[in-house]
């Protein structure tokens, strides 16, 4: 399943299979917290509605990911919620360029514009747990403890 992604090496600099290291960059954090603190409504509410695991998978806002930045990623599953603005539309090129990077390197992406978060918070939210569940199935807690 993961054949002919591209993964890139761990920030230890040695790459997989023993390979040549890879320089060392250091992640833009400078970037994020920006990027944190200048987050729209739309961001700042979806946020409200990942944080702290409450979709069962912990988040992060603004997260690099080699020279790009994604709205929220969750590492453990390799899984991008983007969240576009009304710039999404003078930024087809770039968002593309990005969208097909990360794929690349595995992740899935799911977008949503700044109206529906506002005006649907409700209907993302099904739509991200659907994915979530669809994509990664938990098998169900069994009853009383038993297995």
């Amino acid at each position: 399943m993961t054949e002919g992604l591209k993964v890139p090496p761990p920030a230890g600099g040695r790459a997989l299979g023993g390979g040549p290291a890879q320089p060392f960059q250091p992640r833009n954090t400078a970037r994020a917290k920006q990027l944190r603190r200048a987050a729209p409504p739309a961001e700042r509410l979806l946020w409200q509605a990942l944080r702290a695991r409450k979709l069962g998978f912990k988040f992060s806002r603004q997260m690099p990911i080699g020279p790009y930045f994604a709205d929220f990623l969750c590492r453990e599953l390799n899984f991008i919620i983007e969240v576009d603005g009304d710039s999404h539309d003078q930024s087809v090129d770039y968002d593309a360029r990005r969208e097909d990077y990360c794929r690349s390197l595995g992740y899935q992406i799911l977008r949503f514009s700044n109206a529906d978060v506002m005006k649907n918070l409700e209907g993302v939210i099904t739509h991200i747990q659907t994915t979530l569940a669809q994509a990664h199935p938990r098998p169900l807690p069994q009853a009383g403890g038993e297995q």
